[in-house]
């Protein structure tokens, strides 16, 4: 098992404008700019993304979990009790992701990175 948290996400309707709220407030710099999904990169290795959610509640956000293997480990989570939700990847193939929720229901994305 090797997953380690890339980003804390949070889920709006308007991710270009908060994730340059919280660049002006933490600092870092703008990581990828995919129009609906934002990274802020923080300088130590850490980052916030902002994702665009249509009908989103304030207060929702997810982890967003990287590995060398997201297959495997999306395998063993499921064998675990997780629940894939979907699959996505990014325009141009830069990456892919599934998105999850643990047995409670909170989402989670695992990837092999940003």
């Amino acid at each position: 098992m090797d997953l380690k948290i890339a980003n804390v996400t949070v889920n709006t309707d308007r991710p270009k404008e908060l994730a340059q709220w919280w660049l002006a407030a933490l600092g870092g710099e703008i990581t990828a700019d995919w129009g609906e999904y934002v990274m802020v990169g923080l300088g130590d290795g850490t980052g916030l993304a902002f994702q665009y959610v249509e009908g989103t509640q304030p207060g929702r956000i997810h982890l967003d979990l990287v590995t060398s293997d997201a297959e495997q480990e999306v395998a063993r989570l499921i064998a675990s009790g997780a629940t894939q939700v979907s699959h996505h990847e990014a325009p141009g193939g830069v990456f892919s992701w599934t998105v999850l929720k643990d047995p409670d229901g909170n989402e989670f994305c695992v990837s092999q990175g940003h």
